[in-house]
C-alpha cells in the first residue's frame, strides 16, 4: 500500500484494528515456548483468531509475528526461522483476508527485541539487521504496513524505523508502551516522543500495552496535543493476574471500550485497536461504537507543554559512604571479604569481623552472594546485621536469583532499612554450577544492567522513571577480570560499567603484578575509576592447582605453582608471602585491595596485615 492512500484512508476516518493474539492463541493452545512457532505448528488455531477479528468488524489485522526476530528467535534454537516464521504469518493472515467479505489490511506486526532490561545491547549494525531481515521477510510475503509495537525504549523503535526505511515505502504505525505515569521506560513524555518520531516518515503514532482503556486516554491525549501527527491507541483489557500458570486479564466490558473508544474518537484518534487480553467482543463494541463518527480536531500544539511538562532530572551526588570517601582521597582501602553462614546463626560472623576490624586496619566487610550458586543467607541483610555495628561493608547483589522488580525491593530496603551505602554489581554464578542444578536463574539483567538500576535509585527514580519521593546515594561497585581469556570483551563490559554509573572496580585475585600491567598495556592506559585487587592467600599446592585449573577468572602463574610444589610442607609461607607481597605491591599502584581469608579462617588475614 502506498503512504498517500493509507493517509488519504485516515484524512476522515476511524480505522479498527484487531485486539490481541497472544491471550487469544493462549487460551485456545495453551502454553507455548513461543507463539510465533504457532504459525507452522497450529496455523487453523491463528486463522481462526484473525477471522473472529475480521468478523468483529476489524479493518486491519496484525500478523502473528509479534517476536519473530531472530535475536529473540536463537535462544530458542530458531534463529534460522525468522524467513519461514514470517512468510507464514503473513500467509496466514491472507488466507483470512481472502475468506471475508469486505476488504481487510494486513500489518505486519513487529515487537522489540527486548533488549532495554539487558545491560549488553547489541551495537546499532546488529539492531538493524535484525529488524531489518524480519520486516523485508514480511514485505516479501505481501503486507500492507507495519505496525511497530510495545517499544519500551524510543531509541530502540528509532532504529527498527531507520532499518525499514532502508527499503521500505509501506506505512507504519509507531507505538510505545508507556507507565501510569505517562513515561517509557527511558523516562520520555508522549510530547516529547512524538516530537522525536514525527519527522521520522511514519504515518501514524500511538500507544500500546501495559495500561487499560481509561489510563491510555491521558496519553492519547498528550499525542494529540503535537500538531501535525495521526495518532493510535491500542489498550490492554485492563492489569492482568496469575492463576495457577495462566494469567488472567479482567473481564472488562465490551460496553467499557465502546466508551474509551468514544472519548478517543474525541480526541483525534485515527486507529483503534486491543492489546493483552482483549478479543473479538471488545473489537466489536469499538467498531459498532465509532462506525458513524468522525475523528475530532487535535488540540493546538501548545497546550501541551503546559499540561506535559517533563520532569526535571534529579541532580546526581557524590557518594556519602566513609569507603567511598578514603577512595576519593587516595587513601589506601583494604577490605576483607566472607561469605553469609550457610544456616541461621550470624554468632561466628560477629566474632570473626570483630576481630578484624579491631585490628584497625580494614575499612570495610565485603560479603559474598551465593557464591558458586549455593544457598547462604542474603548478602544485603548480613550487610545490614553488620551496618547495625557500625561497620561499613560492601554486599555483593547478583542478578540471577531475582527480577529487575526484586533487585529494587532489595535495593531501596537495604538503603532504607539496613543502612547499607556500597553495593558490588555481579551477574552471579549460574545455577548449573550449584546445588540446584535444576533451577534457572533469572538474569532479566547482568551486571551492567544491574549499575544501570542502582544509578536510576540514587536519581530518585525507579527503572520505570516512577519517582521514589528520595534519592538513594550507593557507592556503586563493579567486577573486573584483568585475566580473562578473551580480553577485549572483558574491556568492552568494563567501559559500558563505568559508562552505566560505577565508581569502583574490584578484580579477580591476582598473583603476579605483570597481569595488572599486561591489562592496562591492553586497557591503554589507567581505568577512569579506582580499582581494588583481590589477594587470596594460598594454602597448599594442591589448592593453588585446583583454583588454577577448575575455578573460572583464576590464574595462578607457572612460576609460583612450581614454587608451592617444591615448598612442600611450607607451601602455606609461601602462598601468605606472595599475598603480603601482593598486598604490597597494590599499594604502590591501586586504590586498594580485598583480602580473602582461606578457608573462611577470617583471624588469617591478620598475618597478611
Amino acid at each position: 500500500m502506498k503512504i498517500q492512500d493509507f493517509n488519504e484512508r485516515l484524512k476522515d476516518s476511524i480505522l479498527i484494528a484487531d485486539g490481541a493474539m497472544g491471550s487469544m492463541l493462549h487460551e485456545a493452545v495453551g502454553s507455548v515456548r513461543c507463539f510465533d512457532e504457532l504459525n507452522t505448528s497450529e496455523p487453523e488455531a491463528v486463522f481462526r483468531i484473525h477471522q473472529s477479528y475480521i468478523e468483529a468488524g476489524a479493518q486491519i489485522i496484525e500478523t502473528n509475528t509479534f517476536g519473530a526476530n531472530r535475536f529473540k528467535l536463537a535462544p530458542l534454537g530458531l534463529g534460522d526461522e525468522v524467513q519461514r516464521l514470517n512468510s507464514r504469518g503473513v500467509k496466514i493472515a491472507r488466507e483470512a483476508r481472502e475468506a471475508a467479505a469486505r476488504e481487510v489490511l494486513i500489518a505486519g506486526s513487529i515487537g522489540p527485541l527486548g533488549i532495554g532490561v539487558q545491560a549488553r545491547h547489541p551495537e546499532p549494525d546488529f539492531i538493524l539487521s535484525v529488524f531489518h531481515e524480519q520486516a523485508l521477510a514480511l514485505e516479501e510475503r505481501g503486507v500492507d504496513l507495519f505496525i511497530l509495537e510495545t517499544f519500551s525504549y524510543i531509541e530502540e523503535l528509532l532504529l527498527a524505523i531507520d532499518a525499514i526505511r532502508s527499503f521500505s515505502g509501506l506505512p507504519i504505525v509507531a507505538q510505545l508502551t508507556y507507565s501510569e505515569e505517562g513515561t517509557t521506560y527511558g523516562d520520555v513524555r508522549p510530547f516529547l516522543a512524538a516530537a522525536m518520531l514525527k519527522d521520522k516518515n511514519v504515518q501514524v503514532i500511538g500507544a500500546n500495552c501495559t495500561l487499560g482503556p481509561q489510563s491510555l486516554l491521558p496519553i492519547l491525549q498528550e499525542l494529540t496535543s503535537v500538531g501535525d501527527i495521526r495518532v493510535s491507541g491500542m489498550p490492554n483489557a485492563g492489569f492482568p493476574k496469575r492463576e495457577g500458570d495462566r494469567i488472567v486479564y479482567p473481564k472488562s466490558s465490551p460496553e467499557y471500550f465502546a466508551q474509551f473508544a468514544r472519548e478517543a474518537a474525541e480526541l483525534g484518534v485515527r486507529i483503534l485497536g486491543g492489546c493483552c487480553g482483549t478479543t473479538p467482543a471488545h473489537i466489536r463494541a469499538m467498531a459498532e461504537a465509532v462506525k458513524s463518527l468522525r475523528p475530532g480536531k487535535t488540540h493546538a500544539a501548545a497546550t501541551v507543554v503546559k499540561t506535559a511538562k517533563h520532569a526535571a532530572a534529579v541532580q546526581q551526588r557524590e557518594p556519602e559512604s566513609k569507603f567511598w570517601k578514603k577512595l576519593q582521597k587516595k587513601e589506601f582501602a583494604v577490605c576483607v571479604e566472607i561469605d553469609p553462614p550457610k544456616g541461621l546463626a550470624l554468632d561466628r560472623i560477629y566474632e570473626q569481623v570483630d576481630k578484624v576490624m579491631a585490628s584497625k586496619k580494614v575499612d570495610a566487610i565485603d560479603i559474598n552472594s551465593g557464591a558458586m550458586a549455593r544457598v547462604g543467607m542474603d548478602a544485603l541483610i548480613v550487610a545490614g546485621a553488620l551496618e547495625a555495628k557500625g561497620i561499613e561493608t560492601v554486599p555483593h547483589l547478583t542478578t540471577r536469583d531475582q527480577n529487575i522488580i526484586g533487585l529494587q525491593a532489595m535495593l531501596l530496603g537495604a538503603w532504607t532499612v539496613g543502612g547499607v551505602r556500597n553495593v558490588l554489581a555481579i551477574t552471579g554464578d549460574p545455577p548449573s554450577v550449584g546445588d540446584y542444578p535444576e533451577t534457572s536463574g533469572v538474569y532479566e539483567v547482568d551486571s551492567v544492567g544491574l549499575v544501570k538500576i542502582l544509578n536510576r535509585l540514587n536519581q530518585g527514580t525507579d527503572w520505570a522513571g516512577k519517582t521514589l519521593g528520595g534519592q538513594t546515594n550507593f557507592t556503586i561497585g563493579v567486577a573486573l577480570n584483568p585475566v580473562a581469556d578473551d580480553l577485549d570483551n572483558e574491556i568492552a563490559r568494563f567501559h559500558a560499567k563505568v559508562e552505566a554509573g560505577a565508581h569502583f572496580a574490584m578484580t579477580q585475585p591476582l598473583f603476579d603484578p605483570e597481569h595488572w600491567h599486561g591489562f592496562l598495556k591492553k586497557l591503554g592506559g589507567k581505568p577512569a575509576i579506582p580499582v581494588l585487587i583481590g589477594v587470596w592467600p594460598l594454602n597448599s599446592y594442591k589448592q593453588a592447582l585446583r583454583l588454577n585449573n577448575e575455578v573460572p577468572g583464576i590464574m595462578i602463574p607457572e612460576p609460583l605453582l612450581k614454587s608451592m610444589e617444591a615448598a612442600g610442607a611450607a607451601a602455606r609461607d609461601r602462598g601468605f608471602e606472595v599475598a603480603r607481597e601482593m598486598l604490597a605491591w597494590a599499594r604502590t599502584e591501586l586504590a586498594g585491595a580485598y583480602l580473602i581469608p582461606p578457608f573462611k579462617r577470617y583471624e588469617e588475614i591478620l598475618e597478611i596485615l
